[in-house]
């Protein structure tokens, strides 16, 4: 009884020490600051562009062109399962790496690095790290994409910001839909060999009277030998990365 007794009383000691040396919300919101609810939105703000980031690296990089001729090459294989989703990411993401590594360098350089430094405002790092990628899109994007959305932006928001330059809001979309239609038209070019192979299969199949053997478990060894006797990893690889030099 006397041991549970002094169990209580140290509890209570511990808990007022606590007590008294964590501050009040008062302490930590004094009434008239927004300097602590400020912090609060930045951190907010924060944790919802890391939640974004895996699709701001599709919006603003070669991420799109990679991957749709990557997923074109698997089907004109046809293989459903090999290479993996993961290895066709994980490729696409160094490819990716590779190509804006000068943007990256050139964003870290003249925005993130100033701001960890304390040396810019975070307005201005912002400035600095969307301008690197502004310059990719728009040598990249088609220009009959860039004016599509600017002639449709036109009603809602002005197509140019007040230092001249067009406005994110229009290069993104129109940099994504001319990724999409690049990534397409090399993706033709990739699948249209494998399909030569397989109609010549076919043909083969049918004239020698095997109706029920079906031409792709014959055309896919063929397609697959194809593809290594031409180097076709290095080929597509290498021409995917120069059609951004």
């Amino acid at each position: 009884m006397t041991l549970r007794l002094l169990s209580v009383v140290a509890f209570a000691l511990i808990a007022t020490a606590a007590n008294a040396q964590v501050p009040g919300l008062d302490a930590l919101l004094p009434p008239g600051d927004g300097a602590a609810s400020g912090r609060i939105i930045q951190i907010v703000a924060l944790l919802t562009v890391l939640s974004l980031a895996p699709g701001l690296l599709i919006m603003v990089t070669s991420f799109t062109r990679f991957v749709v001729a990557l997923s074109f090459l698997r089907s004109g294989l046809g293989l459903q399962s090999t290479p993996a989703n993961l290895f066709l990411i994980s490729l696409s993401l160094f490819m990716t790496f590779y190509v804006m590594a000068p943007t990256f360098d050139r964003a870290w350089n003249e925005g993130i690095r100033p701001l960890t430094e304390n040396r810019i405002s975070e307005t201005e790092a912002f400035t600095r790290v969307a301008e690197p990628f502004r310059e990719f899109m728009l040598s990249h994007v088609r220009p009959k994409d860039l004016q599509t959305f600017s002639e449709m932006a036109s009603a809602n928001f002005p197509k140019m910001e007040e230092n001249g330059k067009v406005d994110l809001r229009i290069v993104i979309p129109a940099f994504m839909i001319s990724e999409l239609r690049r990534g397409f038209e090399i993706g033709f070019l990739i699948a249209l060999p494998f399909l030569v192979i397989d109609m010549i299969v076919a043909t083969l199949v049918m004239s020698m009277g095997m109706m029920m053997m079906p031409p792709t478990v014959i055309s896919l060894p063929f397609k697959i030998l194809f593809f290594l006797l031409i180097d076709g990893w290095n080929l597509l690889i290498g021409g995917l990365v120069r059609s951004y030099f």
